[in-house]
């Protein structure tokens, strides 16, 4: 066809708009997380924690006091959950949801707590009962996690933190036998490349807990400010894990 010097203006805005067009097609995964801003929190009571605050701001609160602006934050998270809660908190995700935090599996924890004063012939029948636990976490915990990567939102995922309990003994007993469930979380969380947030060095002092099992008003700030931090600072789409404290 013979292009004529009037049609040739035309022409040319055509070109410019189907590229224009094309160009905001094929935007990055990048640029699509740019956009999508709602962060939610699953699990238990780490998030869960108005009833021990004494009225002062729970995590949430605080969570969106510390994100960037533009950004939102729900909680789904309720106090007392188990790690087969995760399924039914799921089911109540907002539809705009953007970048998931699951916090849970203490609560499982404390029901194995009964094992730290069962008697024990040896140092490997100890061992021997806290491998048992172990294989069962992880299994619950890896079929927790692979349900909400289903979902193909960025995820990341908590360490428990140590207790605080008043007696040393207590305290370091507890603190050992949670490494051992804590191992399962790391190596989910590394089979996956997804970003660890470990709440054993976020929450590092007295007065970051309300009780010896629950984060404190200074606490849950420590734990936002982490939050904020890794949802805005975490490339989601390189499959790398990275761990945040602060």
């Amino acid at each position: 066809m013979l292009l004529t010097a009037d049609m040739l203006p035309r022409r040319r805005g055509m070109i410019t708009g189907v590229a224009a067009t094309l160009m905001h097609s094929r935007s990055t995964p990048a640029q699509d997380l740019v956009a999508m801003k709602h962060v939610v929190l699953l699990g238990d009571s780490v998030f869960d924690n108005a009833a021990y605050v004494g009225g002062g701001p729970d995590v949430v609160t605080q969570l969106r006091q510390r994100l960037p602006s533009g950004w939102r934050a729900s909680l789904l998270a309720v106090d007392g959950s188990v790690i087969t809660s995760i399924v039914q908190q799921l089911a109540r995700l907002p539809a705009d949801a953007s970048h998931l935090v699951i916090s849970v599996g203490g609560n499982d924890a404390l029901g194995y707590a009964t094992v730290l004063d069962s008697p024990s012939r040896s140092v490997a029948d100890s061992l021997a009962q806290l491998a048992v636990i172990q294989y069962r976490f992880q299994a619950d915990y890896a079929g927790m996690v692979g349900s909400v990567l289903h979902r193909g939102l960025p995820t990341a995922l908590c360490s428990i933190y140590d207790p605080r309990y008043p007696d040393p003994a207590r305290r370091r007993v507890s603190a050992t036998a949670l490494a051992v469930i804590n191992d399962p979380i790391i190596r989910e969380t590394v089979r996956h490349g997804l970003p660890l947030l470990d709440l054993r060095a976020v929450c590092d002092q007295e007065s970051d807990f309300a009780n010896p099992i629950e984060p404190s008003i200074q606490g849950g700030w420590k734990i936002a400010g982490a939050i904020a931090s890794l949802v805005s600072q975490h490339d989601f789409c390189r499959a790398r894990t990275e761990v945040f404290t602060r």
